[in-house]
C-alpha cells in the first residue's frame, strides 16, 4: 500500500517541472546558516532528498565538499539536472533518482539531510530510520517548509487559498482511488521525529525571507499547486477561469511593479 502511494506522489508532479521551478522561492541562504550553526562543523556531505527542480541543493554548492540531490520524478529531476548543465556540471554536485527510504548512500557518510517542502509527501517511519542511517553522529536532519500563501494582500490570500481548495476538490472528485496522492500533516513533522527516537535533539524553528515578486509569478505560484495541476490533467477545465479570475486580480494588486513578497517558513529539526 505504502509503495502504491508513493508512486502516485510521484506521478502528481509530472508536467510542470519549469512552472514549477521558475515561480517557487530558491531556499534561502538562511538554511545554511541555521542548520550549519546546529552542525557545529563544515559539512563534507549534504542530501537534499526530494530535490524537484534543485532550489534548495544548490544552495549548498559552495557550502559543502559533496552535495547530492535525490527526486523520483523524472520531470522534476530533468529540470535540476538541465541547471547544473548550464553551471559546468560541476562534480561536487549531483542529482539522482531515489526514494527518502530507500537512498544509495553507505551508513554514516552524510552530515546534513534536508528536505525542502517535500516531506510532507514521505512515509515518515521508514524515511527517518534510512536518515538516521546515513547521518553520521552529530549530523542534522532539517525538514523546512513555506506558509501558504506568500504574505502580501489579504483579498489575493483569500482567493489563493480558495483556489487551492477548488483543486484539491476537483482533484479528489476526478481521480480514481488508486491514483490519490497522499500527503502527512506538515503540523505533525516535529511530533514524528521526537516519536521516532532516533535523534537525541529536536526542536522547530520559524524565520522569514523577503523577495520581490511580480504579479505573473505570484499568480503562478498558484498556479503551480499540485492539486490544481492534478485536476486539470484529469479534465477540470473550468478551473481555468478560475485561474484567469485569480490571475486579474493579482495583476490590479500589482499594477504593473515589483513588489517586495513575504515568505514565511517553518524547519523542524533533529540531531542524531
Amino acid at each position: 500500500m505504502i509503495e502504491h502511494i508513493r508512486m502516485n506522489n510521484v506521478q502528481r508532479f509530472t508536467g510542470y517541472g519549469t512552472l514549477y521551478d521558475e515561480n517557487r522561492p530558491t531556499a534561502p541562504q538562511e538554511v545554511v546558516k541555521l542548520v550549519t550553526t546546529y552542525l557545529r562543523r563544515k559539512p563534507q556531505t549534504v542530501v537534499d532528498v526530494g530535490c524537484g527542480t534543485g532550489l534548495s541543493t544548490f544552495l549548498w554548492l559552495n557550502e559543502a565538499e559533496r552535495v547530492i540531490g535525490v527526486e523520483p520524478s523524472d520531470d522534476m529531476r530533468a529540470v535540476a539536472l538541465a541547471k547544473w548543465e548550464a553551471i559546468g556540471k560541476p562534480d561536487k554536485l549531483q542529482f539522482v533518482k531515489g526514494f527518502s527510504h530507500q537512498l544509495a548512500l553507505p551508513s554514516a557518510s552524510a552530515d546534513i539531510v534536508t528536505c525542502s517542502q517535500s516531506f510532507h509527501w514521505m512515509e515518515s517511519q521508514s524515511t527517518l530510520r534510512e536518515f538516521a542511517r546515513v547521518l553520521r553522529p552529530g549530523g542534522v536532519f532539517a525538514a523546512y517548509d513555506c506558509d501558504w500563501p506568500p504574505a502580501f494582500d489579504w483579498k489575493i490570500e483569500e482567493q489563493y487559498l480558495r483556489l487551492a481548495a477548488l483543486g484539491d476538490a476537483r482533484m479528489a472528485e476526478l481521480a480514481p482511488d488508486e491514483q490519490q496522492a497522499r500527503k502527512w500533516n506538515k503540523n505533525e513533522h516535529l511530533q514524528r521525529i521526537r516519536e521516532s527516537g532516533l535523534f537525541r535533539y529536536s526542536r522547530e524553528i520559524v524565520f522569514h525571507h523577503w523577495e520581490m515578486c511580480d504579479a505573473a509569478r505570484y499568480a503562478n505560484i498558484a498556479f503551480s499547486l499540485g492539486g490544481l495541476q492534478t485536476a486539470l490533467k484529469l479534465g477540470a477545465d473550468e478551473l481555468h477561469a478560475e485561474v484567469a479570475a485569480f490571475r486579474e486580480l493579482v495583476a490590479q494588486a500589482f499594477a504593473d511593479e515589483e513588489r517586495p513578497v513575504l515568505f514565511c517558513y517553518r524547519m523542524r529539526l533533529g540531531i542524531v
